[in-house]
C-alpha cells in the first residue's frame, strides 16, 4: 500500500527532482524566498504571505508624480480628483513635476528624490512608469499605481514592455498597482453606512460600476481594487486580504483572467478558513483551450472547466451575471449564521474566522405569499433550481391555520390568501414559520405593489428579521422600484435581502446555503499536502522517456510502481510465448500490441478479446503483428492479459492546464469516452471527499450504485485510484505531459479497481 493515499495531494516534481540531483529549490513566496517547510513536495508553495495594504488603502502620504492643473490636461483632472480622496482619508499629498514650483496651490517637487517626507503611494501619471519605479525604490515608497497603457494588453511588444516593469518592480521592494489601471480605488465611498460591507476586485474599472452603484441601495462597500494587468498586485492578493479586515462580509470580483493558479488557490484557501464568501464573474466560459491531446482525459479537459472545479473546491461562488454578483454578493455579506450574531461572526471561529456551529444549519427554505399562483410558481423554479422545500409538519399547519383560513395551502409554499393588515396576526404567521427548527431560509416573493397590504407586509419581514438569525429574503417584483415600502422599508433594513427577480433571489439562497455548508466541513488541503516525495517516486523515474509516449506495458508498470493494480500480463516476442503466457495468466485472455506510438488500439484493430485457446493465441499473436507492420507501428511485443469482464468501465487521467499545472480527471470511460464527455476534473491538493464529490457531479454516477441487476461498484476503490494518480501529478508533474486509464474497471464492491489500459506521455 502507497502511504497517505487519503491525505491532500497536489502536483509537479520540480522540487522532488532537484533533491534528488542535490540541488536546492528557490521558489518565491509573494517576492521573499520561501522556507522549506513552506513548500509542497512539487515545490509549490503550501502558504502564502497576506499584503499589508492598509497603507495602500489608508496612506499617511501621497505622492502624485506628474500632477497638473493645466485646463485641458487628462492628468489635471485626476491630480484633482486625487487631492479630493486624500483629504477624505486623512493623507498629506505631495504633488511632483519638473517644472511646475506648485500644484493647485501646493508646493511641488521636481523629482521624487526631492519629495520632503517618505511617501507611501506613489501615483504614476506618466507614459513610461519604469524610470520611475527605479527612483522610487532608492526612496523606500511602499505602493505605486500606474495607470498608463500600452503594457500586455496591446501584443507582443507590450508584453515586454510589461514584464520590463515587474521586474523593475520585484528589485525595487515597492508593490505596484496596474499598469492599465484606473481611478476606482480611490472613489467616494459612503461612510453612512452599516453593517458588513462587500470588498470589490475588477480588471475592468467598469464591470464594477454596478457592485459599486449598491451604495445608492444602502448596501455598504468597504473597498475597490482595480488590477489592470497584475504585473505585481494581483487578484490573490488582494482576496487575501480582503479576507482578513473584519468589516468584509464578502468579496466581489470580476475576472478576465488570473495571474497564478496556485496564488489564487491560496488566497481563496485563506477566505475559506476565515468564512468569508468570495462571489466572482470569471469571463471565458467558451474558451475551448487549444489542446493537441493524445489522451481521451486530454480532450475532456477545457481550461474553463479547471477554473470551474477550482473555485468550486475551494469554495468561490462562479456567477455569470453582473446582476448576479450584486445581488449573490450582497446576500452573502449580510447573512448570519445560524446561531451566530454578527459580533460572533467577525470574531470566533476557526483560525480567526467566523462562527462554526457544531450542528449544521437548517436548510429548508418556505415560500410565503399572498397568491397561491406566485407561490407555486417561485416553488416550482425553486426547487428546480435544488433548493429543499420542505412540507411542514401537520403541527406547523394547525398553528398557521389559527391565523389563515383553512382552505388555503400552507404546508409550503404558504399561501395566506392576502397579509393581514390591521392587526398582529401577519407577525405570528412569520414567526411561526421561522420558529420551525426545519426552516432556514423564509422567501416572500412580491409580484407587485398592493398597498396598504404589500406595506406592512414589508414593515413585518423586516421586523421579524431584526429578531432572527434565519435567512429572509423578499422579492419585490414592480418594475416600478420608487414604492416606499420597497425604498425605505425594505432597503431601509440591513437583515432583509431584497431582489428584482425570482432568478436572482433563488441563485443567492442557493449560495448562500451552499457556502454555508462548505464552511461548515472545510479543512485546508495544504495542511496535509505531502513536503516530501514518496518511496514510489523513484521507481517511477527509472520508466520516464523525455519527449516520448510509454507504451501501454510501460504505463503500466508507472502504475504498478504508485500501487494501482493491473491485470496479470506478460509481454511476449513470439507466437510460442504469446502460448506459454496464456497458459499463466489463465484463460480467457486479451492480446494487445504494445509500443510506443500507439494512442488508440482498439481502432486499427490491435486487441483481441476473449481467447480461450492455444490456436486462437496463436492467430491472434500472427494477426497482430501483421496489422502493426502494414500500419508501420513499431512494437516491443505484445500483451498476453488477465480477462476482467465484470465491472464499470471508467477513465482516470492526468493532463496540464497553462494556469494550475497538473489536474487530475475521472470520468465514464471505454470505448465511448468521448462521445458520453462524462467527466469531473480537480485541481490538486485535495483530498478524499473532493474524490468522492468528483463522483457526484458525474451525470452517470447511478451506474457505480449498480443499474438493472448488476451490483453496485466498489466506489472506495475507484476513490483510492483517483487520489494514487494526484499522487503521480504530484510527484511527476513535470516529467507527464498526459496520463489516461482507460478503461479502469471498477469491479463489484470489495473487489478493487483495475487498471485494463494505460497511456502516458512524457514531457
Amino acid at each position: 500500500m502507497l502511504g497517505s493515499t487519503h491525505g491532500t495531494l497536489t502536483t509537479d516534481s520540480r522540487r522532488a527532482r532537484v533533491i534528488a540531483c542535490g540541488e536546492q529549490p528557490s521558489p518565491v513566496v509573494h517576492g521573499r524566498p520561501a522556507a522549506t517547510d513552506d513548500l509542497d513536495v512539487s515545490g509549490r508553495p503550501l502558504y502564502a504571505d497576506v499584503p499589508d495594504l492598509d497603507r495602500f488603502f489608508r496612506p499617511e502620504t501621497v505622492a502624485v508624480v506628474g500632477a497638473s492643473d493645466a485646463e485641458g490636461r487628462p492628468n489635471t483632472g485626476i491630480t484633482r480628483q486625487l487631492i479630493a480622496w486624500a483629504e477624505r482619508v486623512g493623507a498629506r499629498l505631495h504633488p511632483v513635476h519638473p517644472t511646475r514650483p506648485s500644484v493647485f496651490g501646493i508646493p511641488c517637487a521636481p523629482s521624487v528624490a526631492h519629495l520632503p517626507e517618505q511617501v507611501d503611494l506613489a501615483v504614476l501619471l506618466v507614459a513610461d512608469p519604469l524610470p520611475v519605479i527605479e527612483e522610487l525604490a532608492e526612496t523606500k515608497v511602499k505602493f505605486a499605481v500606474a495607470f498608463a497603457s500600452g503594457f500586455a494588453e496591446t501584443g507582443t511588444e507590450g508584453a515586454a514592455a510589461q514584464e520590463r516593469l515587474a521586474a523593475a518592480v520585484a528589485r525595487s521592494g515597492l508593490r505596484l498597482l496596474g499598469p492599465n489601471t484606473n481611478l476606482n480605488a480611490f472613489e467616494r465611498f459612503r461612510d453612512d453606512l452599516d453593517g458588513p460591507a462587500i470588498a470589490l476586485i475588477t480588471q475592468s474599472g467598469h464591470q464594477g460600476r454596478p457592485v459599486f452603484a449598491l451604495q445608492e441601495l444602502g448596501i455598504r462597500l468597504s473597498h475597490w481594487a482595480p488590477t489592470g494587468n497584475e504585473a505585481d498586485l494581483e487578484t490573490a492578493d488582494f482576496i487575501s486580504y480582503f479576507a482578513e479586515q473584519p468589516e468584509v462580509g464578502a468579496i466581489a470580483a470580476y475576472v478576465e483572467g488570473l495571474k497564478d493558479g496556485r496564488a489564487f488557490l491560496l488566497a481563496a484557501d485563506r477566505a475559506a478558513r476565515r468564512g468569508v464568501p468570495v462571489v466572482a464573474v470569471k469571463v471565458g466560459r467558451t474558451e475551448t483551450g487549444a489542446r493537441t491531446a493524445a489522451s481521451h482525459t486530454g480532450k475532456l479537459t477545457g481550461a474553463d472547466a479547471v477554473v470551474d472545479a477550482a473555485m468550486r473546491q475551494f469554495g468561490v461562488i462562479r456567477v455569470d451575471g453582473l446582476d448576479e454578483l450584486q445581488d449573490t454578493a450582497t446576500l452573502l455579506a449580510r447573512a448570519r449564521r445560524v446561531g451566530a450574531s454578527r459580533q460572533d461572526a467577525s470574531e470566533q471561529g476557526t483560525a480567526g474566522g467566523r462562527t462554526r456551529t457544531s450542528d449544521p444549519a437548517a436548510d429548508g427554505v418556505v415560500v410565503y405569499s399572498i397568491s397561491g399562483g406566485t407561490g407555486a410558481h417561485f416553488a416550482d423554479l425553486a426547487t428546480e433550481a435544488g433548493l429543499h422545500l420542505p412540507q411542514l409538519s401537520e403541527a406547523k399547519q394547525a398553528e398557521l391555520h389559527q391565523w389563515i383560513p383553512e382552505y388555503l395551502n400552507v404546508a409550503n409554499p404558504v399561501d395566506n390568501g392576502g397579509h393581514p393588515v390591521g392587526d398582529w396576526r401577519g407577525r405570528k404567521i412569520i414567526d411561526a414559520i421561522l420558529d420551525d427548527p426545519d426552516v432556514g431560509v423564509l422567501i416572500c416573493p412580491i409580484t407587485g405593489p398592493f398597498p396598504p397590504m404589500s406595506d406592512k407586509l414589508a414593515q413585518d419581514l423586516v421586523d421579524a428579521a431584526e429578531q432572527t438569525d434565519k435567512l429572509v429574503c423578499v422579492v419585490w417584483g414592480s418594475p416600478v422600484g420608487t414604492e416606499s415600502a420597497y425604498r425605505e422599508t425594505l432597503l431601509g433594513s440591513s437583515r432583509v435581502a431584497t431582489f428584482r427577480t425570482f432568478a436572482n433571489c433563488i441563485t443567492a439562497v442557493r449560495a448562500h446555503l451552499d457556502h454555508q455548508r462548505f464552511t461548515d466541513s472545510y479543512r485546508s488541503p495544504f495542511d496535509e499536502a505531502p513536503r516530501s516525495p514518496s518511496p514510489s517516486f523513484r521507481k517511477a523515474q527509472a520508466l520516464m522517456r523525455p519527449g516520448q509516449q510509454l507504451s501501454e506495458h510501460a504505463a503500466k508498470q508507472l502504475l504498478r510502481a504508485y500501487g494501482i493494480r493491473v491485470p496479470r500480463e506478460q509481454l511476449v516476442t513470439s507466437a510460442a510465448a504469446a502460448v506459454r503466457a496464456a497458459s499463466l495468466v489463465g484463460y480467457p485472455v486479451v492480446m494487445k500490441a504494445s509500443g510506443a506510438r500507439i494512442a488508440h488500439k482498439t481502432e486499427l484493430g490491435l486487441v483481441k478479446i476473449g481467447l480461450t485457446s492455444a490456436s486462437q493465441v496463436r492467430d491472434a499473436y500472427r494477426e497482430l503483428t501483421d496489422i502493426a507492420r502494414y500500419e508501420g507501428i513499431s512494437l516491443d511485443g505484445v500483451l498476453v492479459c488477465q480477462m476482467v469482464e465484470r465491472g464499470v468501465e471508467m477513465v482516470v487521467g492526468v493532463t496540464h492546464d497553462r494556469l494550475f499545472g497538473p489536474t487530475v480527471t475521472v470520468g465514464l470511460g471505454g470505448v465511448l469516452v468521448e462521445v458520453l464527455r462524462d467527466s469531473a476534473v480537480r485541481v490538486p491538493p485535495f483530498g478524499e471527499d473532493q474524490a468522492h464529490a468528483m463522483l457526484t457531479e458525474l451525470r452517470g454516477r447511478a451506474l457505480l450504485d449498480g443499474v438493472r441487476g448488476a451490483p453496485p461498484a466498489d466506489v472506495d476503490a475507484l476513490v483510492e485510484v483517483v487520489l494514487r494518480v494526484q499522487r503521480m501529478a504530484l510527484e511527476l508533474g513535470d516529467d507527464i505531459a498526459e496520463l489516461d486509464i482507460n478503461p479502469l474497471m471498477v469491479l463489484p464492491r470489495g473487489q478493487g479497481a483495475v487498471a485494463l489500459d494505460a497511456l502516458a506521455v512524457c514531457r
